[in-house]
């Protein structure tokens, strides 16, 4: 089930310019480059609902009204695996149509849908409890305004495209626009009866119920052509789209426990993953989230990527192929690109292809480019796949050459950034909106921006890039790369470090002066091992006081800083995944009980959010009896939330996969409370699979390899 609320927000990045959604509950399906948003009708009508095909809107408007009403609302899910959406409705009083009057309550009205080939697959069902026939006059509405994502994000265009005249068939409705960037786009609207009525944006029936029968009616919407509804073809796509989602799940080793409501929170997690995750030719690729950012973005796929990589590293290597194919090949300030850089947005709609906006191929994330080559070290690491990473060897050369060059500019050889043009994000971490970078007085920072925690992730990628030219005989560059990295902890371990505090500053503005303020951004600085041990034991201690620790997970901001918010984007909120780096970090430097405790917190946020953890969600202390509070936009589900379970679980059972010796390594596990036992299945370790048990025995937890035959697998572990 998915639920999102709105309030008015302030201007942030991703979502800058972002309109107040609609407090209805909301529901989402998504298949390939398409996904649908509907309330819990099953109806589209909100300002942003809607069927969504590459960034524009091809259904604006659907609904079912039963005489000219809304049927009554019984209950609605989405099923397990993400593949149904299911609302269960009823008739309100309806007056005699031929017959005697039909109480409210009689008709059990089924709505099923799911998405395959870019296309709504309906069924309705009608149920007659009655003692009489039931006659019921059914109507369906429907339009497309085919506006882009962009201008229903709250972006204002001068001009748009034609309307042009729908085409009405027997049984079906085509709905056409021409575009300014001359792409002409369909909708098709077609029905499995032929209706009583057929107008360009409604269908009216007279559907007939026999007393204690089914009458069932089928719709098909969405691009392409019309083809003709019906049983077999709603069963061959639902078996079709089930099929799909079991085989994306089967790419990822199991997880189990005696523990019914954290089966719940994996098997939920698992399935949001594989919603979002999309068959690229390059290879499987998680999209960030729906409905905002349901498309390949470059630092949530390669975080969401490290999140699951001991689990499945398939999806790493998609991750990898893709950000390669589409590297920077030229410099452009509008699009914030230049040679060697990763991409951080990509999209399809009329906006970008007309260069509206930048972010048709967008390179503005300050990042995205270190973290590639953090990746293809931790994929290589987890696999032993050194051919991929030699065909991957001119990406990452080129990746590097671009930071290198960038930090050349730098008084202390660090890696900064700043926009290009007034159109690109004006913050390019991962707190990317417009006031997350602040001095501790509150006053913004002069520009370029050089951020403590992507000065981290430079030094975790030369380090990776030292390892991967040794294994490669580059004895040279390794050695090159290697002195890179030690150069750059000296200058951090200088430049960023807050005596007084026992902190490590934000960033470093334009002058060279430190913001003072304490976030989170310190915690992925441990997760990279940048830090020494005495300054991360107290890096460790500030994050798991209660000035960052709400209850519920990490602040991004310690209370008590300038511009603290609670129920701001990136000032005060808890994002699920920068917790999961936190403790990733913490469990580095062997606090692995404090990370069991964040993914208690984070178990228990789940639990209040229906077992699936939004984007972010508000800062507020934790008191008794209270839930967390929701925040207003928050994607749901969303792929580095949805990740985070797994990079948490990674940290308490101190597990990693060595792919060059073939062996598992465990470092003094713990698991969950109220976990007593995991087991672990299909653990793919080189051409063999694993199967593990981590068990609670008094207060240490041990770990064995279940099976008589273990492949010769060597499993070293430190209790």
């Amino acid at each position: 089930m998915t639920t999102l609320l709105s309030f008015p927000v302030e201007q942030q990045g991703k979502d800058a310019g972002v309109k107040p959604r609609s407090t209805t509950q909301k529901f989402v399906l998504k298949q390939g480059d398409t996904f649908l948003v509907a309330d819990a009708l099953g109806d589209v009508g909100a300002s942003d609902d809607g069927l969504f095909h590459n960034d524009t809107r091809i259904l604006s408007q659907l609904r079912l009204e039963i005489a000219g009403r809304a049927p009554w609302h019984l209950g609605t899910a989405v099923s397990h695996d993400n593949v149904f959406f299911t609302a269960n409705l009823t008739n309100a009083p309806l007056p005699p149509l031929g017959g005697a009057p039909i109480p409210e309550g009689v008709v059990h009205i089924e709505r099923k849908r799911l998405l395959w080939s870019d296309r709504i697959f309906e069924r309705l069902r009608f149920t007659n409890y009655g003692s009489d026939t039931a006659i019921l006059p059914v109507s369906i509405g429907f339009g497309a305004d085919y506006r882009d994502m962009f201008e229903i994000r709250g972006e204002p265009r001068a001009a748009h495209g034609r309307l042009l005249p729908p085409k009405l068939g027997e049984a079906h409705v085509l709905l056409h626009y021409l575009g300014l960037d001359g792409v002409h786009r369909t909708t098709s609207v077609a029905f499995s009866e032929t209706p009583l009525r057929l107008m360009p944006d409604s269908a009216d029936f007279l559907v007939k119920v026999p007393e204690a029968g089914t009458t069932e009616l089928y719709i098909e919407i969405g691009c392409g052509e019309e083809a003709r509804p019906g049983r077999m073809r709603f069963r061959a796509a639902a078996a079709a789209a089930r099929s799909r989602a079991r085989r994306k799940r089967l790419r990822s080793a199991r997880l189990i426990t005696p523990n019914r409501l954290f089966n719940a929170w994996i098997d939920r997690s698992q399935a949001d993953l594989a919603l979002l995750t999309t068959e690229l030719p390059t290879g499987p690729y998680p999209y960030a989230g729906i409905p905002w950012f349901s498309t390949p973005f470059g630092r949530d796929a390669v975080i969401t990527a490290l999140q699951t990589l001991w689990l499945n590293p398939a999806l790493a290597r998609g991750v990898l192929a893709f950000l390669a194919r589409n590297q920077a090949h030229e410099t452009s300030r509008f699009r914030d690109s230049a040679p060697g850089k990763i991409i951080h947005e990509t999209r399809k709609g009329e906006m970008t292809a007309l260069q509206e906006v930048p972010f048709g191929k967008y390179y503005g994330g300050v990042d995205t480019t270190p973290l590639f080559v953090v990746l293809a070290g931790a994929y290589a690491d987890r696999t032993g796949d050194i051919a991929f990473i030699e065909e991957l060897w001119p990406a990452l050369v080129a990746a590097l050459e671009w930071v290198e060059g960038a930090v050349a500019s730098n008084r202390d050889g660090f890696l900064e950034y700043a926009r290009g043009a007034e159109t690109g994000l004006a913050n390019q971490g991962w707190k990317d909106s417009a006031d997350s970078v602040f001095h501790a007085d509150g006053r913004f920072p002069d520009g370029p921006i050089a951020l403590v925690e992507v000065q981290g992730y430079v030094f975790a990628a030369f380090l990776a890039m030292a390892d991967l030219a040794q294994r490669l005989g580059k004895m040279q560059a390794a050695q090159d790369w290697s002195r890179r990295a030690d150069e750059l902890r000296s200058a951090v371990e200088q430049r960023f470090w807050m005596e007084p505090e026992g902190f490590y500053g934000l960033a470093l503005d334009g002058r060279g002066e430190l913001c003072r303020v304490l976030a989170s951004n310190a915690g992925h600085l441990l997760f990279t091992g940048l830090p020494a041990p005495e300054r991360a034991a107290r890096v460790a201690a500030r994050l798991m006081s209660g000035r960052f620790n709400s209850g519920w997970g990490i602040r991004t901001l310690a209370s008590g800083q300038a511009r603290f918010n609670p129920m701001s984007y990136h000032n005060g909120s808890v994002w699920p995944h920068d917790t999961a780096f936190c403790a990733a970090g913490l469990a580095r430097y062997g606090a692995r009980e404090e990370a069991v405790r964040l993914l208690d917190q984070m178990f228990e946020t789940a639990v209040q959010f229906d077992m699936r953890l939004p984007e972010l969600f508000c800062g507020f202390p934790r008191s008794p009896g209270e839930p967390p509070i929701p925040y207003p936009v928050a994607c749901l589900p969303q792929a580095w939330a949805a990740g985070s379970l797994f990079m948490l679980l990674q940290a308490c059972l101190g597990l990693k996969v060595d792919g060059w010796r073939g062996e598992i390594q465990i470092d003094r596990p713990r698991l969950p409370s109220g976990v007593n036992r995991l087991s672990l299945r299909r653990l793919v370790v080189g051409q063999e699979q694993v199967d593990l048990t981590f068990e609670r025995m008094g207060e240490r937890v041990v770990a064995f390899a279940d099976g008589a035959d273990q492949s010769g697998v060597a499993i070293r572990a430190q209790l």
